[in-house]
């Protein structure tokens, strides 16, 4: 019996636990704020029901095989309350945000050998605690290697593309200049239908370029080509698409600033890299946030 904790039940955490409850010799466990009976997944297979083992207080958590944190990037430090007790000297942490900066979230809590970044393609909205539906195929990389086959072992037999890269680097920076462009609409508060106007097209592709330049700094091995695929991608969706910066703006909620546009300003000036789109962006929302 594997015993998994997942920290995070919004629409990519719920649907992950959904899917893990399927295996019989997997203990799920769902820390949470607002308890919920059950989850309820809408998959393009049909429904999933599961019922894990829900948690509310961090004091009551034990040391599991894996944590898997779900959280907003932003929320970092709220899901490290729960590994006091939850994460025992053996326990694999799995972390599934956005960004290029899972490992340095939380290595000042759990050791980085034992912490295995995950970058998530999972096209899901949660429309009350435990009800998700999940709008069609999930895609999981995580780095080759000891822990990243573990993690992928998680998932044997269940309907989900888990994979190793031994290039996961690449891989989390071709996520993020997907993320990068999409400031563009949560600033305009207008769905990916935008990205058919020329103006704003090109500001897209400007905003994907600095953090290919930014990317390629750090490592990754990313083609100019990409720039101009993101926003055939947005074009060739359906118009009212909103990315979920966008719809985190109009809950009112906060938003993932830093780890989708921050992070290139930042390393773009660590690297003497011009970022000024990103930065634009960046000084725009944090104005939003702040005042709303």
């Amino acid at each position: 019996m594997t015993d998994i904790t997942l920290i995070g039940p919004g629409a990519i955490g719920s649907t992950l636990a959904a899917w893990l409850s399927q295996n019989p010799d997997h203990r799920v466990t769902v820390a949470v704020r607002t308890p919920f009976d059950s989850i309820v997944l809408n998959a393009p297979g049909g429904i999933l029901s599961a019922s894990p083992h829900l948690l509310t207080d961090p004091a009551q958590a034990r040391p599991a095989d894996w944590v898997l944190v779900a959280t907003k990037a932003y929320d970092s430090a709220a899901a490290a309350r729960w590994f006091e007790k939850g994460v025992g000297p053996q326990t694999r942490l799995a972390v599934i945000q956005n960004g290029v900066e899972h490992v340095e979230r939380f290595a000042s809590y759990v050791d980085a050998g034992r912490i295995v970044p995950v970058m998530i393609d999972c096209p899901a909205t949660r429309h009350s605690p435990g009800r998700v539906t999940q709008g069609g195929p999930v895609h999981i990389v995580v780095p080759a290697g000891v822990n990243g086959a573990a993690f992928v072992g998680l998932f044997a037999g269940l309907n989900l593309d888990v994979r190793e890269t031994p290039d996961f680097i690449t891989a989390i920076w071709k996520k993020l200049c997907l993320n990068s462009a999409g400031a563009v609409s949560t600033a305009l508060l207008a769905p990916a239908g935008i990205s058919h106007h020329a103006a704003v097209a090109d500001l897209m592709r400007d905003i994907v370029r600095e953090c290919i330049a930014v990317g390629r700094a750090r490592g990754a091995v990313l083609g100019d080509e990409i720039a101009g695929e993101i926003v055939d991608r947005m074009r060739s969706g359906p118009r009212d698409a909103a990315n979920s910066m966008l719809a985190d703006r109009r809950a009112g909620r906060p938003m993932e600033i830093d780890a989708r546009n921050g992070v290139i300003v930042r390393y773009g000036r660590e690297h003497g890299i011009p970022t000024p789109m990103n930065a634009l962006m960046v000084a725009m929302l944090e104005a939003v946030d702040q005042c709303s």
